[in-house]
C-alpha cells in the first residue's frame, strides 16, 4: 500500500504540469467568439517503410580446362626377321588401367538461422478518472456477495510424438559389365618359297621350303568390371506429431455468501481514481527460420589411366631381314571439357521497416462545472 500511494503522488506531480497550460489559456479576456481551450502535446506514431538491400547469392556458371587423353596412331616401321635360331627379347606396351579418385561436388543443406521482426504487444497505463460513489451513513444490514472458489474440470492439451516412418533414399551399387580389350599374341605364319640357309664345308648349298615366322596380333578378351549404380531403398526417419491429452485444472466460479454492512443515507460524491488501459507498443521478437547452404563433399570417380609392361618376344638370329609393318602407339592429346564452378553476385531486394516518428497534436480541455453540492 506504502509503494501503491508512492507511485500515485509521482504521478500526480508529473501530470499537474500537463494541466496548467488550460488554465493559463482560460484567463484570456472572453469575446463574441470563443475559441476551444487546450494544448499541444506530442503523440508516438509507427511509420512503415521500404528499405533496398543487396543479398547474396550463388550462380553455377561453365569453366572450360583442358584434359590429357591417349590416343591410338598407327605407324610404318622396319622389323628385322630372323632364322634359325629364337632368341627371347622383352617390349614394352601400354595398358590401360582404372583408378579411383575423389572429385568435389555441392549438397543443399538446410541451417537453422534467426531474424528480427517488430510484434505489437500491450502495455498497461494509469489514466486519472471520475468516478461517483455514495458515502453512506452507516447500519448493520446483510447484503448478499460473490466468493471465488476452485472447482476442478478438464482441458484438451496437445503433447508431441515422435513417430517412425519410412523415407525413400539412395544407395551406391556394384553391378557387373563386360568390357571388350585387346591382348598381343604371337602366332605362328609360313613363308611360301624357297630360302638359302648356307654352305657346308665343301661348299654345298642349303635351301628350304615352306619356313614359319612369328607375327604379333592383338586378340579380342571380354574383361569383368563393376560399373556403380544407384538404387533407390527405404530408411527410417523420425517424424514429429501431436496428439490430444486431457489436463486437470482448476476453474474459478463464484458462490453466492452474506456478509454484515452498515448502511444509513446514501449521498453522490466524485472522487478521481485511476483506471488502468492498455495502450500498445511494439517489441523486437526473433523468429526461427531455415536458410539453404552448400556443403562441399567429395564423390568417387574412376579415371582410365595407362601403365608400361614388359611383354616377351621372340626375335630370330643368324640372317637379318627387314620388313615394313605398321605398329600401334599411343599418342598423347589434349582435349577442352568444362568444369562446373560457383559465382557470388549480389541482386536487389526490399525490406520493410518501422520506425517510430513524433507527431504533433492538439488536446482539448474540458471543464467540470460545480453545482454547489456538498
Amino acid at each position: 500500500m506504502k509503494c501503491w500511494a508512492l507511485l500515485v503522488a509521482l504521478a500526480c506531480i508529473f501530470i499537474a504540469p500537463s494541466h496548467s497550460g488550460p488554465v493559463s489559456l482560460s484567463r484570456v479576456k472572453r469575446g463574441f467568439h470563443h475559441e476551444p481551450e487546450g494544448y499541444w502535446s506530442t503523440k508516438l506514431t509507427w511509420k512503415t517503410k521500404w528499405v533496398k538491400i543487396w543479398k547474396t547469392e550463388k550462380k553455377l556458371i561453365w569453366k572450360p580446362d583442358w584434359k590429357k587423353i591417349q590416343v591410338p596412331v598407327w605407324i610404318e616401321k622396319q622389323i628385322p626377321i630372323w632364322k634359325e635360331i629364337q632368341v627371347p627379347d622383352w617390349k614394352i606396351v601400354k595398358k590401360p588401367v582404372w583408378k579411383e579418385t575423389q572429385v568435389p561436388a555441392w549438397k543443399e543443406i538446410k541451417v537453422p538461422d534467426w531474424i528480427e521482426k517488430q510484434v505489437p504487444a500491450w502495455k498497461e497505463i494509469q489514466v486519472p478518472d471520475w468516478v461517483e460513489e455514495k458515502v453512506p451513513d452507516w447500519k448493520e444490514i446483510q447484503v448478499p456477495d460473490w466468493k471465488e472458489i476452485q472447482v476442478p474440470d478438464k482441458k484438451q492439451i496437445w503433447v508431441p510424438v515422435w513417430k517412425e516412418i519410412q523415407v525413400p533414399a539412395w544407395k551406391e551399387i556394384q553391378v557387373p559389365e563386360w568390357k571388350k580389350n585387346y591382348v598381343p599374341v604371337l602366332v605362328k605364319e609360313g613363308i611360301p618359297g624357297e630360302h638359302y640357309l648356307g654352305k657346308d664345308p665343301h661348299g654345298a648349298e642349303y635351301t628350304a621350303h615352306d619356313l614359319w615366322k612369328k607375327k604379333l596380333i592383338w586378340k579380342p578378351v571380354w574383361k569383368k568390371i563393376w560399373r556403380t549404380e544407384k538404387k533407390q531403398i527405404w530408411v527410417p526417419q523420425k517424424k514429429l506429431e501431436w496428439k490430444p491429452e486431457w489436463k486437470q485444472i482448476w476453474r474459478t466460479e463464484k458462490k453466492q455468501i452474506w456478509r454484515t454492512e452498515k448502511q444509513q443515507i446514501w449521498r453522490t460524491e466524485k472522487k478521481q481514481i485511476w483506471r488502468t488501459e492498455k495502450k500498445q507498443i511494439w517489441i523486437p521478437k526473433k523468429e526461427q527460420i531455415w536458410r539453404t547452404e552448400k556443403k562441399q563433399i567429395w564423390i568417387p570417380k574412376k579415371e582410365q589411366i595407362w601403365v608400361e609392361e614388359k611383354v616377351q618376344i621372340w626375335r630370330t638370329e643368324k640372317k637379318e631381314e627387314w620388313i615394313t609393318k605398321k605398329v600401334q602407339i599411343w599418342k598423347d592429346e589434349w582435349k577442352q571439357i568444362w568444369v562446373p564452378v560457383w559465382k557470388e553476385i549480389q541482386i536487389p531486394a526490399w525490406k520493410q521497416i518501422s520506425k517510430p516518428v513524433w507527431e504533433k497534436v492538439w488536446v482539448k480541455v474540458t471543464h467540470h462545472h460545480d453545482h454547489g453540492w456538498d
